[in-house]
């Protein structure tokens, strides 16, 4: 089972300042980048249904050269879930009445399907009043073009190249890309295995793919092949230990059920010897008696 909220949350908690920088550079003309803080996961109790609602990714941040505050709120979606612009406005809303603070929100669409574009607002209208438009920004993954963020030396990119539109041909390239991408940041060892355990999640390859791979990640310079080698060597190392923990675990879990067998089988065995034991002495017990009795019933 893939952790989808898990993995990207752990990627833009990781990353949040890059991914900023690549799909909105424009707030960073006014994002304090030294001054962000992570607040604790928003649960809103929608008090009309009995329904509770939670805000995945709520950041603090300050105005450049400012001493006032607003909201960054991000929410990613794994699947269509339908009204999204409803979902946006509810988190918007409580979020604004908790905290009286300017919330700029970012819905992050990963599903493969429907391709259909999002819509980027949510309204509320009377024949002769419009009442809300409100304006929400969206990242829709699969309507973006992996070759357009290639070169884009971004993590985030590295990452997200996974997930955008990928033709079924393109996938051992898309791979390969997204690693040389990653080995040309230079990243310390903990975010490389990061990002590299997000692409081989979403790009797990076949067989045959593997030996496209194998051939595609030759093509770079030698520096880059031997980072992409490392990084594809970590992964066989994990899957290995991965595998002897798995398999020492079963059979501990099949010992265990062996054990109760043999105990159960055992016991019974023992408890049927004990009980013809004690069933023979008990004749002979009675045998005893009774021959004894009639004995002395005849004199």
């Amino acid at each position: 089972m893939i952790y989808h909220d898990r993995l990207f949350k752990e990627l833009l908690t990781t990353f949040f300042v890059e991914f900023i920088e690549l799909f909105f550079p424009e707030v960073l003309n006014y994002l304090d980048t030294e001054n962000i803080e992570f607040l604790s996961q928003e649960i809103f109790t929608d008090v009309t249904s009995g329904e509770k609602h939670q805000a995945d990714m709520v950041v603090k941040a300050r105005f450049q050269d400012e001493e006032s505050y607003f909201l960054i709120n991000v929410e990613p979606f794994a699947d269509d879930r339908g009204e999204f612009g409803r979902r946006m406005f509810r988190y918007f809303a409580r979020l604004w009445e908790k905290y009286n603070l300017p919330v700029y929100p970012i819905l992050v669409l990963s599903f493969k399907y429907p391709l259909k574009r999002q819509s980027s607002n949510f309204q509320i209208s009377l024949p002769d009043l419009e009442v809300i438009n409100f304006q929400y920004r969206v990242v829709q993954l699969n309507q973006m073009n992996w070759r357009d963020f290639v070169d884009r030396p971004n993590p985030v990119a590295s990452a997200l190249m996974s997930k955008m539109k990928i033709a079924k041909k393109d996938r051992v390239k898309v791979k390969a890309q997204c690693l040389r991408l990653l080995v040309s940041l230079s990243l310390n060892p903990a975010k490389m295995q990061m990002i590299s355990g997000f692409v081989d999640t979403y790009l797990d390859l076949s067989p045959l793919e593997e030996i496209e791979f194998e051939e595609e990640i030759r093509k770079f310079s030698q520096p880059i092949q031997e980072g992409v080698m490392q990084i594809t060597t970590s992964w066989m190392r994990q899957g290995l230990e991965q595998g002897i923990a798995q398999g020492l675990e079963r059979g501990i879990e099949q010992g265990i059920e062996q054990g109760i067998a043999q105990g159960l089988e055992r016991g019974i065995e023992q408890g049927i010897a004990q009980g013809l034991e004690r069933g023979i002495e008990q004749g002979i017990e009675q045998g005893i008696a009774q021959g004894l009795e009639q004995g002395i019933g005849l004199s």
